[in-house]
């Protein structure tokens, strides 16, 4: 226990007092203002009130007057009891403005005469006169952080001091109330003093200002109670606290709001700007889709159904300890002339991209990300591109058939590729809306390419595979030629026409899957309603809360900042993708015709595609069709987004290799076009592809979503600041386990890189399959686990 010296200054009076109150509707917490410095008050002989630190259980310098509470609420001296210590610790920001530095030298003088922060200890015991949890409070002082290692330069602690009652049990909950004008970030806050050692308070969380919100924050401790199990003297703020996270579903949402709330995707539109920006509602009966976080703007004038926007740079609203950290922030913060000859394409690389001033105007509204190697000033500028991992040892590998087909299975979208069951191919359309459902590729057509093996015999074998999107598409697909510069095939009709342009749609079409069904859909949109829900219903006690919480952070940050820049009516992806502006609606079908839960994960979906079979011989349960496949054999128990995400660049980054839109139809033999198509494939090729401002647009933002943030938490890492608050030895043995695993993969998927026999995975001119890999650095790397959905 502390040894605690008592200050000889006169006390200081509490500027505060905190209303308790019972209602029917559950306890809340309300500061009020009380009084003020009584006239005999005064800081100690030095002017200023000092804080001595310590990490350990020893004896400490105290200069705070304790008080506790009598049994009428009121703060009065204590004569007695347990002399305890809490340290506070907050964390800064790294990088502060003048105006922000003198501001903290106001805060410095408010903390140190006890006006800036107070903080009240809630025993998890009832207090048999109040029938609620026992308290003790103190005010904050000494706003004169002691020294920390230069990695933590930015990490302050302060201290306050209480004195508890012998009977006060054992602390379970900490209210915290911001005195100050503005909002602070709070890493934890530990209490010293109790028998058992140090109680740890993990906090990570935005503390508002009394002039935003009066009321207190609750900041529990780091045990984890079944709601069956909570102390009783926590049930009212456990309830209190969830009350206050889910809102009352009415008004705009603030941005020092930490409410969770669902709404309909109806903010995707801007029909106040142009009729042509107009969207209709995804997420009712007619389009279902998963919900989004509420923000509660207000409806357009043009359409009462759909909600205002806020365009960047002004930030579109999320619960405030979702926002992006100053890193993340940090890190994630061109010609509109076809390609002349692949060389173009190439210089984007070599030389950069030269983008002229009136193109930077729409430049600057880009999702951009670290591509950017220069600064955009004025004038002609010029944006430079990593090399993609495609085309990095062999730059033609891209053409050949057999590396079209290895990306079906270690590219950046595994995950669409199935067996063929049944021949001929059935579409499950209305034949009396789609005409006849049989696909127009022939058995003939097929048997031309399997060296004397009938159809038949390669279904019986498992040999044939599909790629079919034909159903999702066909409905939108004369929606979508009518859009200028987007077109969408039938590839079936065409097979006699050079492979090369052929292979070029079959790409924009699985494009345009991966990213708004594979990608958006299922692993981002999905995830959304499932964290609003988590914090909604589950208090951060709750175990299944703590073993989720790692896995939300930043999801719906992305997600909205997606919904303002990428999937919106004119964004990026309507403007760089095939499906255009019915993108959404696209996605929209997916999840109404091809989302189900048990279904999602590995190994359901392999299963579901005919791509593995039940095997309980085996140690996943299941045999691969193709023992050779990259993406489910590293990943047939995690990591679906990191498979279909950071490998954007690595594969897309290149644009014949994997083209988002093709501009043009190959032309059939009636059409005048053809003649010159036939003569001149390239030219053709090339001038279908999307033009350099639309493919730069493209290369940024999958530059971007490929990029690891300096600040990533991996599969299997704990935060070095975070890691003193596991203090269980047996989740600390079992998380201990799962990292070793988890470095035994990494070992395993090294090994099988280097397999020569494993053609999928390496040769000649073939990237290494790394995007499962658990570890990564920052930067565009092809690999890392993450913990969340992060980017």
């Amino acid at each position: 226990m502390y040894a605690v010296k008592q200050p000889t200054t006169a006390s200081l009076k509490s500027n505060v007092a905190v209303d308790r109150r019972v209602t029917g509707s559950g306890r809340y917490i309300k500061v009020r203002k009380a009084s003020v410095l009584g006239s005999g008050s005064r800081v100690n002989g030095h002017g200023s009130v000092r804080a001595v630190i310590s990490g350990g259980d020893k004896a400490v310098e105290a200069s705070t007057p304790v008080q506790s509470k009598d049994v009428t609420g009121s703060l009065v001296p204590s004569s007695g009891g347990i002399q305890v210590k809490a340290v506070v610790t907050i964390r800064k920001k790294m990088k502060e403005k003048i105006t922000e530095k003198i501001e903290d030298q106001w805060e410095f003088f408010v903390n140190g005469i006890g006006q800036g922060i107070m903080i009240q200890l809630i025993s998890d015991q009832v207090d048999p006169v109040t029938n609620s949890g026992k308290s003790v409070q103190s005010a904050v002082r000494g706003w004169l952080p002691r020294p920390l290692p230069s990695d933590y330069a930015h990490i302050v602690e302060y201290a306050a001091d209480f004195t508890a009652p012998s009977d006060f049990g054992s602390p379970g909950a900490i209210l915290i109330t911001n005195l100050q004008g503005k909002e602070f970030y709070l890493l934890e806050i530990v209490i010293h003093g109790f028998d058992g050692g140090p109680v740890f308070f993990p906090a990570n969380t935005w503390i508002h200002s009394r002039k935003d919100n009066p009321e207190s924050r609750i900041i529990f401790k780091n045990q984890a109670y079944l709601p069956s199990q909570t102390p009783a003297g926590l049930k009212d703020l456990q309830r209190e606290d969830l009350l206050s996270i889910r809102g009352n579903g009415k008004g705009r949402r603030k941005e020092h709001d930490r409410i969770y709330d669902y709404d309909v995707y109806n903010e995707l539109g801007n029909p106040d700007k142009d009729q042509e920006l107009a969207r209709p509602v995804i997420g009712g009966e007619e389009r279902p889709y998963p919900r989004r976080c509420r923000t509660g703007r207000p409806p357009t004038k043009s359409d009462p159904l759909s909600e205002s926007r806020i365009e960047k740079p002004h930030p579109v609203y999320v619960p405030r300890d979702e926002t992006f950290e100053e890193i993340k922030q940090n890190t994630f913060s061109a010609g509109r002339h076809p390609f002349q000859g692949v060389s173009d394409i190439d210089d984007l690389y070599n030389d950069g991209v030269l983008i002229k001033e009136e193109e930077q105007k729409e430049g600057k509204k880009l999702f951009l990300g670290s591509m950017v190697k220069e600064v955009l000033t004025v004038g002609e500028r010029w944006l430079k591109y990593e090399i993609p991992a495609v085309i990095k040892r062999d730059r033609f590998a891209w053409l050949r058939d057999n590396e079209f087909a290895r990306q079906t299975l270690a590219g950046v979208n595994p995950v669409n590729i199935e067996i063929l069951k049944e021949f001929p191919i059935i579409s499950k359309l209305d034949p009396a809306v789609y005409g006849p459902p049989e696909s127009a590729i022939t058995k003939e057509l097929i048997e031309q390419e399997l060296n004397g093996i009938s159809v038949e015999k390669a279904i019986e074998d498992k040999r044939l595979f599909i790629l079919d999107y034909h159903d999702i598409f066909m409905p939108f697909i004369e929606k979508m030629n009518s859009c200028q510069g987007e077109k969408l095939m039938r590839l079936g009709q065409f097979s006699s026409l050079p492979l090369l342009l052929a292979k070029a749609h079959v790409c924009s079409n699985d494009a345009g899957i991966h990213q708004l069904v594979n990608h958006w859909l299922r692993t981002h949109a999905c995830m959304e309603p499932y964290i609003i829900a988590t914090h909604r219903q589950l208090s951060s006690m709750h175990p299944i809360y703590k073993l989720l919480h790692p896995h939300m952070r930043y999801t719906l940050e992305i997600n909205a900042l997606a919904r303002q820049s990428l999937i919106n009516g004119g964004g990026i992806i309507e403007a760089s993708f095939s499906p255009g502006k019915y993108a959404m609606e696209v996605s929209s079908a997916a999840y109404k015709n091809m989302w189900r839960f048990d279904m999602e994960a590995l190994p359901a979906d392999l299963i579901r595609r005919g791509m593995a079979v039940e095997d309980p011989s085996t140690p996943s349960g299941v045999r691969l069709v193709i023992e050779d496949y990259p993406y489910a054999a590293d990943g047939s128990s995690y990591g679906q987004h990191a498979a279909i995400n950071f490998g954007q660049y690595p594969f897309g980054g290149y644009v014949p290799n994997r083209p988002t839109l093709m501009r043009k139809l190959i032309p059939q033999e009636d059409n005048p076009d053809y003649e010159n198509f036939i003569s001149n494939p390239q030219q053709t090729f090339l001038s279908s592809l999307a033009t350099k401002l639309q493919a730069t647009k493209v290369m940024a933002v999958q530059d971007t979503l490929s990029t690891h943030s300096p600040d990533e938490e991996y599969l299997g890492q704990v935060n070095p600041l975070h890691s003193h608050w596991i203090s269980d030895q047996e989740i600390l043995k079992s998380f201990n386990r799962f990292s070793d695993r988890l470095k035994e993969i990494e070992k395993i998927i090294e090994k099988k890189n280097r397999d020569s026999h494993l053609k999928n995975r390496s040769g000649a001119g073939i990237p290494p399959y790394e995007l499962l890999l658990p570890s990564s650095g920052p930067g565009v790397t092809g690999r890392g686990i993450p913990n969340s959905i992060s980017i």
